[in-house]
């Protein structure tokens, strides 16, 4: 199979098995990205032995404090991307923004999982989309849009109600406008304004469709082909940024099957070499549509830590090492909200201090800070998790215990 090979794999099955060799605790792991994924990526090694090193622009990163070395550069930086992985044994990544050139500066001195073709295609919206289509995989009805004048008739062809986002970067709200939604604002302004959002570049034109539910599906494999499929996550967002997350979503048991069997393929076309969240629509007329994808560690599975028998973070490096998988079965339900800059600001943007102590009184919540010092308005500044006797009771425990904050 090759990265534009469709696929006629049974799901659930561990395919093109061969000899490998693992890479044992006591070796180094090397990540693209200090971020909090990364961070809690490193807490997860290193509690399995292993030593880090993180490249990131940031001198500040939330991984630096739990990691043994840090490399301050950019994604761009195609030398210190082959410094890193000089010192490591394997590399992976945090964060879809690495550049080619860096991306094969480092395979040269290491295996990078997942590897720089399959980045190539997720980290451009226009390609992935593209891809996923190509593959036979659901979507929803896009355009790729390159000017003004493209996005009009996008707009126009799509019904008038969409959805627009950069062709590259952007997330969490970023690089991302709105058409149709506006009950007192002309076509033309929502149109320009959501151009202008776009940073006037390449992008997508996504028609608007009438959600039941958003879901995700994170799936592990490990280069000797060994495959897991977490159970689905279901997600709740507020102004395109991630409000609130739980597992097991949710969902028929026909429509998770339906929906990890997906996520799956999708992993096995790529030969996908770490771990792949899959974001999902589910439609009202039953139907399941992919939205995105993510080569990494994602915001929706920060419940595994608690639900699973295996976090998404210990399976990423259980992944990239080429170990056998961690079991992904639910042991609990639990759900996560995460905690905005907001929350350390008064509303006239003054400073305040989150009263935590209150937070951690509600029972089966804790709290997860990834030593960001500077809160804003929609950076991600940490989460509180809860557990639960069922997914929509941890969601009520974490959301009452962000409200006494």
């Amino acid at each position: 199979m090759s990265l534009s090979d469709s696929q006629n794999s049974t799901p659930g099955s561990q395919k093109n098995l061969r000899a490998a060799k693992p890479i044992l605790p006591g070796a180094t792991i090397g990540i693209f990205g200090g971020g909090q994924l990364g961070r809690m990526t490193a807490m997860a090694a290193r509690a399995m032995g292993y030593r880090i090193t993180v490249l990131d622009p940031d001198p500040a990163c939330p991984a630096r404090f739990v990691v043994d070395g840090c490399i301050e550069a950019g994604w761009d930086d195609a030398r210190e991307a082959a410094n890193l992985a000089r010192g490591c044994d394997v590399v992976t990544l945090e964060i879809e923004q690495i550049a080619a050139a860096s991306m094969e500066a480092a395979a040269s001195f290491a295996p990078v999982r997942p590897g720089g073709a399959m980045l190539a295609i997720i980290q451009d919206r226009i390609e992935q989309k593209d891809w996923l289509r190509r593959n036979g995989f659901p979507i929803g009805e896009y355009r790729a849009v390159r000017s003004l004048d493209e996005l009009r008739n996008a707009i126009s062809e799509l019904g008038g109600k969409c959805f627009c986002k950069s062709a590259t970067g952007g997330y969490d709200g970023r690089g991302q406008g709105k058409v149709g939604f506006s009950a007192g604002a002309s076509l033309e302004d929502e149109v320009r304004g959501a151009w202008a959002a776009l940073g006037e570049g390449p992008g997508v034109a996504e028609k608007a469709i009438e959600l039941e539910r958003e879901i995700s599906v994170m799936v592990a494999r490990a280069p000797n082909g060994e495959v897991k499929v977490f159970p689905t996550a279901w997600n709740h967002h507020e102004e395109q940024i991630l409000a609130w997350s739980a597992m097991p979503a949710p969902v028929p048991a026909a429509m998770e099957a339906e929906a990890r069997k997906i996520a799956e393929e999708i992993a096995d076309t790529f030969q996908l070499e770490g771990v792949l969240a899959v974001e999902m629509f589910c439609t009202n007329d039953g139907r399941l549509l992919v939205n995105e994808l993510a080569p990494r560690p994602h915001n929706s599975y920060h419940a595994s830590e608690r639900a699973c028998v295996t976090s998404q973070f210990e399976q990423l490096v259980r992944a990239v090492c080429d170990l056998p998988l961690g079991e992904v079965e639910i042991v609990q339900p639990a759900a996560i909200a995460n905690l905005l800059g907001e929350v350390w600001l008064n509303a006239d943007g003054t400073a305040r201090e989150p009263r935590f102590d209150a937070a951690l009184a509600v029972p089966g919540v804790r709290l997860h800070l990834y030593e960001k010092h500077k809160p804003r308005k929609g950076r991600k500044m940490g989460h509180l998790s809860a557990v639960g006797k069922t997914a929509e009771q941890a969601v009520e425990l974490v959301l009452r215990a962000k409200a006494l904050l």
